[in-house]
C-alpha cells in the first residue's frame, strides 16, 4: 500500500484533461451503386492482353510473295475445304491489313477473330498483300500464316481466288460456336 500512497501523493492535485467538442468525422463509407460502379471500372482498366500471337522472327517460316497459303486441321470435311479454297462462302467479315506494322497487323488479326468469334461469324477474309515491295519480303503475310496456324478456333484458310485478291489474302473458317451448334442440333433433329 505504501507505493500507491506514494502515487496519489505525486499526483494528488492532477485534473484530467477537459475533452474539447468535436464532430465525429469518421463516417464509414456508404457503399453506393456509384462507388461500386468506379471500383468496378478501376479494375477493368487494369491491362489483360490476352493476345498470345508472337512477334519474334525466329519462329516465323518465311514464305515468297507468290506462294499460296493453305491450312486445314484434322477432322475439317475436305468438301468444306474445298468451298472454302474456292471461294463459295459467303464471306461476312473483312480485315486489311495494308500499311500495319508487324505488331499493329497482330493485334488487328487477333481482335478480328474474337469478334468475328463473338458475333457468330463462320468466314471471313484477311487481306494480308504480297509484300513484294517490302523488306524482307511478304513479311505481313508470312505472319499471318504463322499468326492464325496459332488460333484455336480457326479450323481452315487458304489463299483467296484472284478477285478476292489471290495470293495476297486468305479465306478463313472459323469453328462454330456454341449457339449456332445448339441451332443445328435444333434444326436438324429427327421430327
Amino acid at each position: 500500500m505504501d507505493n500507491f500512497d506514494d502515487f496519489l501523493k505525486e499526483v494528488g492535485d492532477v485534473q484530467p484533461l477537459k475533452q474539447k467538442n468535436k464532430a465525429d468525422i469518421k463516417k464509414e463509407a456508404e457503399v453506393t451503386p456509384g462507388l461500386l460502379a468506379r471500383k468496378q471500372a478501376a479494375v477493368s482498366e487494369l491491362p489483360t492482353d490476352t493476345n498470345f500471337l508472337t512477334t519474334e522472327a525466329d519462329y516465323i517460316e518465311f514464305v515468297l510473295p507468290q506462294d499460296p497459303l493453305e491450312y486445314k486441321k484434322d477432322g475439317v470435311q475436305e468438301g468444306v475445304y474445298k468451298k472454302l479454297r474456292q471461294g463459295k462462302y459467303t464471306m461476312d467479315a473483312r480485315l486489311d491489313l495494308h500499311h500495319h506494322t508487324v505488331e499493329q497487323a497482330r493485334k488487328a488479326v487477333f481482335e478480328f477473330i474474337s469478334d468475328c468469334l463473338k458475333y457468330d461469324i463462320r468466314t471471313g477474309i484477311i487481306v494480308h498483300g504480297k509484300g513484294e515491295r517490302e523488306e524482307p519480303r511478304a513479311l505481313l503475310k508470312s505472319y499471318t500464316n504463322k499468326w492464325l496456324r496459332e488460333i484455336p478456333d480457326v479450323l481452315a484458310f487458304h489463299s483467296a481466288l484472284k478477285q478476292n485478291g489471290g495470293v495476297g489474302a486468305v479465306y478463313v473458317l472459323l469453328k462454330k460456336s456454341e449457339s449456332e451448334k445448339q441451332k443445328n442440333r435444333l434444326n436438324n433433329r429427327p421430327k
